[in-house]
């Protein structure tokens, strides 16, 4: 059977991507709209008066934006070393779509890509010109310069879809991309944790974003499960390493529910998590999700977990930005 040799969980935003100085880009959106946090949504101007003893302006400063940038980068680094080293033969990959691959005519709970190739191809002109602003700049951080083809893996990924429909899951196939790019969650990981080098791979994919059939917090504990038996029992001796992209709180950052689910998978027991509620993982906040399943695998397996390091980056006094979380399990 496979061997699971790496687990790997690592935030994926445009504020990895951008350099320090270019963090603000995204404030003039984020007065625009509304935004979950703690179990409602806000306004901006609401979140800045409820936010007002946190003191956040001092977090916004260039040298504070210089030095978490500095940070996240390192710590990135650090996992692409990890990454490395297990020298793993494949990589199944847990992420989430944003519209890149599905629209509101289609939007599974679950999902595995089971096709040969997997395209990300870069924009053209017209739709770069028609992203929102402050989020151009970050493509090149997901597709490199000319596009590129990876390598997928269909015998596991049939055996994951398989598995998945033994378990009562019902998963979602796809062949082929309906559009020329990844979605970002997997382009980070090819980019940036695979170097531009990546293994054959099997994009599965959460729908942690959009009502109403967002799983559970359970449920992507029971799915991490499945996905691990699957591997199990996949008859192949490859190296298998399992990654989560995605997380932790945006677009408004929470430090205590960040720091509840980092404790939460060094205790392995995510009851608290659970009991949360499905309100807070709204949004950003949701990607969270793309990790459950990981830490249901690592912990069914008895791998511990390392956190490299946590990086609250704040963009604006009403705490609106993406907390960063990178953290590696191994046998």
């Amino acid at each position: 059977m496979a061997k699971i040799v790496l687990g790997l969980g690592a935030s994926h935003g445009p504020m990895l991507v951008t350099e320090a100085r270019d963090w603000g880009a995204r404030v003039p959106a984020d007065k625009a709209n509304r935004h979950p946090w703690r179990g409602r949504t806000w306004t901006f101007d609401e979140l800045v008066t409820a936010r007002k003893d946190e003191r956040l302006e001092r977090q916004i400063t260039s040298p504070e934006w210089n030095e978490r940038h500095a940070r996240c980068q390192a710590a990135i680094e650090k996992l692409a070393d990890v990454f490395t080293a297990a020298k793993p033969d494949i990589t199944v990959i847990i992420g989430n779509d944003q519209m890149e691959i599905f629209d509101d005519r289609l939007i599974p709970a679950f999902s595995v890509f089971c096709g040969e190739t997997i395209t990300n191809y870069e924009f053209s002109e017209e739709r770069m010109a028609s992203l929102p602003v402050g989020v151009g700049i970050a493509i090149p951080g997901y597709i490199p310069r000319g596009g590129a083809e990876y390598a997928g893996q269909p015998d596991l990924a049939r055996k994951i879809a398989e598995t998945a429909m033994e378990d009562e899951f019902d998963i979602a196939v796809m062949k082929s991309l309906p559009k020329p790019e990844t979605p970002h969650a997997f382009g980070f990981v090819y980019r940036r944790i695979m170097r531009d080098r990546p293994t054959p791979s099997v994009p599965v994919l959460v729908n942690t974003f959009y009502p109403p059939n967002q799983p559970s917090v359970k449920r992507c504990m029971k799915f991490g499960r499945t996905v691990l038996r699957a591997i199990q029992e996949w008859q192949s001796d490859a190296r298998v390493a399992l990654v989560a992209s995605g997380g932790l709180t945006h677009f408004v950052i929470d430090e205590e529910v960040d720091r509840l689910f980092l404790d939460a998978l060094q205790r392995h027991d995510m009851t608290k998590v659970a009991e949360l509620g499905e309100n807070v993982f709204q949004d950003g906040t949701s990607e969270i999700k793309n990790w459950i399943p990981l830490a249901g695998a690592m912990d069914a397996l008895g791998f511990e977990p390392h956190l490299i390091d946590y990086v609250p980056c704040y963009r604006s006094e009403a705490g609106s930005g993406h907390a960063m979380g990178f953290v590696h399990w191994t046998p």
